[in-house]
Order: C-alpha cells, then sequence, then structure tokens
C-alpha cells in the first residue's frame, strides 16, 4: 500500500491543495511498518490533476487534514481512498498511527 500525505514544512499541510511536497510512503499492511518513503514535488495546482498525477504513482490512500468535497469525489473515482481531518503531525507519526488504528481524525478544515 502507498500513502501519499501532503505537507507544509515537513508536517501535515492543512489544505491539501496548495501543499509544499508529498511525501509518498510505502507500507505493508499486515507487518505495520514503512518499507519506504520518497518525496514528490507537486504539478502546478489545477483541477482535477492531482487526482491522476497521484494514481500514476501508485498512491492508493490519503491522509490529508482538509480537502474540498470535489477533490474527494476525483479521488474516489480514482480508486483513491480520502481520510481527512488529520493534524499537523509529521508524515511517520501520521503513517504509523494509522497502521496501529490510533489516527486521530476531526473536521475537515476544508469547505469548498
Amino acid at each position: 500500500m502507498k500513502i501519499a500525505i501532503p505537507l507544509h514544512q515537513e508536517v501535515l499541510s492543512m489544505h491539501f491543495g496548495h501543499c509544499e511536497k508529498f511525501a509518498l510512503i510505502e507500507v505493508n499492511e499486515q507487518s505495520k511498518e514503512i518499507l519506504s518513503k520518497n518525496y514528490h514535488q507537486p504539478p502546478p495546482h489545477e483541477p482535477g490533476l492531482l487526482p491522476r498525477w497521484l494514481g500514476e504513482l501508485g498512491v492508493n490512500l490519503i491522509i490529508a487534514g482538509g480537502m474540498g468535497s470535489r477533490a474527494q469525489e476525483l479521488f474516489a473515482s480514482n480508486n483513491i481512498a480520502v481520510l481527512v481531518g488529520a493534524q499537523g503531525i509529521s508524515p511517520d507519526e501520521l503513517v504509523n498511527a494509522y497502521l496501529d488504528s490510533t489516527l486521530k481524525t476531526g473536521e475537515n478544515c476544508c469547505d469548498h
């Protein structure tokens, strides 16, 4: 499984579409371990582009702080699951919490 996390200053970006970079973290769900982590610069912000781009990179899940409903629909149509409402901590902490089923999510901080 590959998880994408939008980053701003090395922690979770609260606004998905305007992050500085993405951490792409490959995990083994059975052993609950991180296998690899890479960083990618996103393409220029353009509606509908990120779902295709992340899909081409093999992403299965996005952990986000906030994301608009239209973007969530586009990811779903590209078979990419989305978790919103996560808090601004490091990518490794987010992924480990997800794998341990302790990831806390609150309200989606994006309302468009």
